[in-house]
């Protein structure tokens, strides 16, 4: 596959979504918790407690929605300042109880309107990477789709991030990178494999830990099973660190990136 396939598999309506990995790894267990407890309870963002196996947690997920009307609902993954101060609220609760934060993220980005703009999303997105960075308490991202620009990052400052097998994360589209260095938007392809956002080229750049096999689809429960336990074992063993050197590690992780030995 192309850089470009990879991203073209990575916004398949088909695979599997937020909400698909979390009914499958934690079924009746998960219970979703609501709004940022200042203006809204954003649906782009799906989030709440629940328990890996006998390990309570906290998860976030960035909702794509499958088919039209579900979209709509979820605003197509691209969630409003209030979904990223819900997820926030969470995390700090998760600090507080001293439950590890696992994530999933799908978008394109951070939802760029003008009412987002109003009430602050540069700031809800700022507010969260400075607090990931210091949260006291293990955090483990996934992108198992689209991990685009800032959107993705609000909640990619983790201790470990891991990629399914054809999902992307860049600072920029394909299309949008190709539109302003060459005001051609067919030229996303080559764009694609200049930007270097496949999970092989993040895994091979240091940027990402870990690149995982991908399920086809929402009935794949051997690799959703497989992919509970090697969560759980991470978790458990980051759980085991002192919180010293916990967000030692973290730190140390974001700052290797792009060095040049």
């Amino acid at each position: 596959m192309t850089a470009y396939d990879k991203v073209m598999a990575a916004r398949d309506a088909n695979k599997p979504t937020s909400v698909d990995y979390i009914s499958n790894m934690f079924g009746d267990s998960f219970i979703e918790l609501h709004g940022d407890r200042r203006f809204a309870d954003d649906k782009a963002i799906v989030a709440g407690v629940a328990m890996l196996y006998n390990m309570p947690v906290t998860i976030i997920g960035i909702e794509k929605g499958r088919n039209t009307k579900e979209r709509m609902e979820r605003n197509f993954g691209q969630a409003h300042p209030e979904g990223y101060r819900k997820a926030l609220r969470l995390m700090k609760q998760a600090e507080k109880f001293h439950r590890p934060v696992l994530c999933f993220v799908d978008t394109s980005g951070a939802y760029p309107g003008i009412g987002a703009e109003e009430r602050g999303q540069g700031q809800a997105i700022a507010e969260n990477l400075m607090e990931m960075m210091t949260l006291k308490t293990p955090i483990l991202t996934i992108l198992i789709g689209e991990g685009g620009s800032g959107g993705a990052l609000a909640l990619a400052v983790a201790d470990e991030v891991w990629m399914m097998e054809n999902s992307v994360y860049s600072v920029i589209s394909p299309e949008g990178c190709a539109s302003i260095l060459w005001k051609d938007s067919t030229k996303a392809p080559q764009a694609a494999d200049a930007l270097k956002l496949t999970a092989q080229d993040l895994f091979n750049l240091g940027v990402i830990e870990r690149i995982i096999k991908q399920p086809q689809s929402s009935n794949d429960m051997a690799i959703f099973e497989s992919l509970k336990l090697l969560i759980s074992r991470t978790l458990e063993k980051n759980s085991a660190l002192d919180t010293e050197e916990l967000l030692s590690a973290r730190y140390e992780r974001f700052r290797k990136i792009g060095r040049v030995d």
